[in-house]
């Protein structure tokens, strides 16, 4: 199989995987710190990819230089962590998700910055087709909720972490200097740990763990394991095969996976109507699955 379908394939499974992290963030964001909660998930996803790693390849010796780059990266990861969990405080789960499809735009504007990524006429179509689908699903097809939308504060925080989000992304490819996805994965996960300790050691010190409900635990090993450990690494290993605007186009699938997380929650099915964005959706990622990108 070819490097690029690989990568694509790698970015289906993340969106699903994500997509579980709105609808169960949603249950659990008042009832802890975000910084407590994501300082946990980083600790136990840390884990799980160190047993990976030793299962693996190993640690290169080469994998130690530089130990600034997964500084950068892991803090950018840890910003955008707490920032959707802070937003998710105030903001409703349908306005987060539709600040959430601004990514791709912002990461092809810093694939172009940083790494000179050239996106062509279609790939901006795709983009455009994209987002149009994804807001008509979030919204459920229904014209009169786009027009309420307002922006409060916590789509304006969580903003803040898309942005962090989306400079990741070409931040892995520039960063790398050939450590294996799952490597490169651990350094950033124990880096953005180290980092949210210091940051919020107070809250961390604070949270009475014993007591937490049920809730809240299920959240925590969902996106410590399977939105973490298991979403940086296909994020790392799609990234390193991508271009960074094709890579985050596959947050335009995450609305359509949070309705099979809705449905699958006991909270409904949408209206037939709202099939349509998802039409869109699929148009738009076959519109990406074509090279469209090049380099200056």
């Amino acid at each position: 199989m070819r490097s690029d379908l690989q990568g694509h394939l790698a970015m289906l499974a993340f969106s699903a995987l994500v997509a579980g992290s709105f609808s169960l963030g949603s249950l659990s964001a008042n009832l802890i710190s975000p910084t407590a909660l994501n300082a946990a998930r980083f600790v136990i996803a840390g884990m799980v990819i160190a047993v990976a790693v030793a299962a693996t390849t190993g640690v290169p010796k080469g994998a130690s230089r530089a130990p600034w780059r997964y500084l950068v990266l892991g803090g950018l990861f840890a910003v955008y962590f707490v920032l959707m969990f802070e937003g998710l405080k105030t903001a409703r789960p349908v306005s987060a998700a539709a600040v959430f499809t601004l990514t791709p735009v912002i990461a092809a504007g810093f694939g172009w910055l940083l790494l000179r990524q050239v996106t062509t006429g279609r790939m901006a179509l795709a983009l455009a087709i994209g987002a149009v689908g994804a807001l008509w699903v979030i919204f459920r097809a229904d014209l009169a909720a786009l027009r309420r939308f307002e922006l409060g504060y916590g789509e304006a925080v969580y903003f803040v972490g898309c942005v962090s989000h989306a400079l990741y992304t070409p931040m892995v490819r520039k960063l790398n200097r050939g450590e294996p996805a799952v490597v490169f994965t651990l350094g950033t996960l124990i880096a953005g740990g180290v980092l949210l300790f210091i940051y919020g050691w107070r809250d961390v010190l604070g949270t009475d763990w014993t007591a937490l409900p049920a809730i809240v635990w299920i959240t925590i090993l969902y996106v410590a394991i399977a939105a973490s450990a298991a979403t940086f690494v296909l994020l790392q290993f799609a990234s390193l095969r991508l271009p960074s605007a094709k890579v985050m186009a596959y947050t335009y699938l995450t609305p359509s996976w949070v309705i099979l997380w809705e449905v699958a929650l006991g909270n409904g099915a949408p209206g037939p109507l709202v099939f349509g964005g998802v039409g869109l959706t699929i148009v738009a990622l076959y519109l990406l699955l074509r090279d469209d990108t090049k380099a200056v």
